[in-house]
């Protein structure tokens, strides 16, 4: 049972004494460095890990998106990761602007057999990391601060000479003080600092220096007072690179990420759509998105981002949340009446203005960037409203119905929703549509053909007219077409209509497109009734309008 008095048992995380601290006034403006380490991190959280296709297909991905820099995974681990990174060398799979990094505790003979997987590749990146945090020192390894440090140096000292021995690659190294977060900041700067001293890194060869949340049990702006205040301690900041690798045990690893970039950080870690070990890494795929919002260009492409959802899913056997960000099936759906209303508002506004700054309501990207169409950005169930049952006939059949009509329409739709208990989807919508409105199917008035003559402000209707299984010759004469189709409705079938409103429009665009016309009709006792037209010809269009209205009465 959870406890009345927590503070028994958890004690909160220590503030870092940085009371000059600048990143709070700092605006992200540039992207940065990349890792993916979806097939390290992200592997071994796996129920299932990637096999070897699985593990070439994802990298195939991850070049694919742009990423430059991938952690290909830890050859130490056994045999299965040892061919996957020795194969993706031998076979030249490798592009030459990428460069893989492998991972490897601080152990010498496991750094022999990392250093003999990379063997003839080009340049390369080696990873080594060792635990510095007290629970680690005292409890894990039962270790003076002193012994931890020389685990740190030894292993910089085998880097070193590997490399040595290797001289035709180019290689990059990366210190991990693990468990950073959770360790005492002078302490990860003195593991730092020893392991600089080794490698001796320059601003033409700089050192990546990791920094990661390997646990997240602070706030994200602790983790940023921690970034801030290597940046301003480590010697030669020039020299190295500032790399953050954020967990999501408190649910802000993107947030951690952002700050830290904020706060000094020149590389990001992280996994695509944040998968990893307990609660996940850092999603790369939100926090590049992220910035694209604020205009920045995050040099990761996702213009088809279910294309990277359907890899990542076959590769990782997990499904991507329906309301994850950017990327889940629902993130760009409105199913609220209010929330509807506002965006098929805001497209309006969007097509009508000249500039290309976007600025639709509850949507902060426009799905298109994505490789997503707007059909799914309004969604009908029994919570949508007007505006959003007149945006999926837009989009699915080109109508754009009249306000009054709108709502005599939503009424249809809210009680189909009602009846059925579930969402509606473009087709229930088109069929309800074409029924309520009498378009398909047996019509009372069905208009076969029909002659328009006269002059102008003295019209004369003449036709024919389905009715009843028999064909009718009418005729009426108005001041226009509409008032001549209502006098013959008005002289052969006893139907007294009266137009209150009249509005047209094309469907499509170009010379090959179809009109639809709607009319808003009310009848000698008061009731309002709408019908709507399509055809080719326009005037056609506005007389099957009035029929539909004529069939609204009669089968109503």
């Amino acid at each position: 049972m959870m406890l009345k008095q927590p503070s028994l048992k958890y004690r909160p995380f220590p503030q870092v004494d940085l009371p000059d601290r600048q990143w709070p006034s700092n605006v992200i403006t540039t992207p940065p460095r990349w890792l993916s380490t979806d097939m390290r991190d992200g592997n071994q959280s796996l129920i299932d890990p990637m096999n070897a296709e699985k593990k070439r297909r994802f990298f195939d991905l991850l070049v694919k998106v742009g990423v430059k820099e991938i952690e290909v995974g830890f050859p130490s681990a056994g045999a299965t990761e040892f061919d996957f990174i020795s194969g993706l060398v031998r076979d030249g799979a490798i592009p030459d602007d990428v460069i893989p990094q492998v991972l490897t505790q601080a152990r010498a003979d496991l750094i022999a057999t990392t250093f003999e997987s990379l063997r003839g590749a080009k340049k390369a990146i080696v990873h080594v990391y060792n635990a510095v945090s007290p629970a680690w020192r005292n409890i894990v390894f039962q270790m003076e601060r002193h012994q931890v440090r020389q685990i740190a140096v030894d292993a910089a000292k085998l880097l070193r000479d590997h490399a040595a021995r290797q001289p035709d690659t180019d290689w990059h190294f990366e210190y991990s003080p693990e468990t950073f977060s959770t360790a005492e900041l002078d302490f990860s700067l003195e593991c730092c600092e020893a392991v600089m001293e080794i490698l001796q890194p320059t601003p033409e060869r700089p050192l990546i220096l990791n920094l990661p949340a390997t646990v997240e049990c602070a706030t994200p702006n602790i983790y940023a007072d921690q970034i801030e205040w290597i940046c301003r301690n480590i010697s030669k900041r020039d020299s190295v690179v500032i790399s953050l690798h954020t967990h999501n045990d408190r649910g802000t690893g993107v947030a951690a990420a952002e700050l830290g970039i904020m706060a000094g950080a020149d590389r990001v870690e992280g996994c695509l759509f944040g998968n990893g070990e307990r609660t996940g890494n850092c999603d790369l795929v939100t926090v590049a998105l992220n910035m694209y919002t604020q205009g920045i260009d995050p040099g990761l492409d996702f213009s088809d981002i279910d294309e990277v959802i359907q890899t990542v899913e076959y590769c990782n056997q997990l499904p991507v949340h329906p309301r994850h960000p950017y990327a889940g099936e629902l993130v760009f759906t409105a199913f609220s009446g209010s929330h509807q209303d506002a965006i098929k508002k805001g497209f309006a506004a969007q097509d009508a203005r000249n500039d290309q700054i976007w600025n639709v309501p509850y949507l902060p990207i426009d799905p298109k960037d994505l490789g997503r169409d707007y059909e799914a950005v309004i969604r009908v169930n029994s919570q949508s409203g007007k505006g959003g049952v007149a945006w999926v006939l837009q989009q699915d059949k080109g109508y754009k119905l009249p306000k009054r009509m709108q709502a005599d329409f939503s009424k249809v739709v809210q009680a189909l929703a009602d009846s059925s208990s579930r969402e509606l989807n473009a087709a229930d919508i088109g069929e309800a549509f074409e029924t309520h409105y009498c378009l398909t199917g047996d019509q009372p008035y069905a208009l076969i053909d029909y002659h328009e003559g006269g002059q102008a402000g003295d019209r004369i209707f003449t036709g024919k007219i389905g009715h009843k299984g028999a064909e009718r010759s009418v005729s009426g004469r108005g001041n226009g077409l509409l008032s001549s189709v209502l006098a013959a409705l008005r002289d052969e079938f006893g139907i007294e209509l009266e137009i209150a409103d009249y509005s047209e429009h094309a469907i499509g665009a170009g010379s090959d497109v179809n009109a639809a016309a709607y009319v808003e009709c009310r009848t000698p006792d008061g009731r309002t009734v709408f019908g709507v037209g399509t055809d080719s010809d326009v005037a056609t269009a506005s007389v099957k309008a009035v029929l539909s209205a004529a069939n609204g009465i009669a089968v109503r």
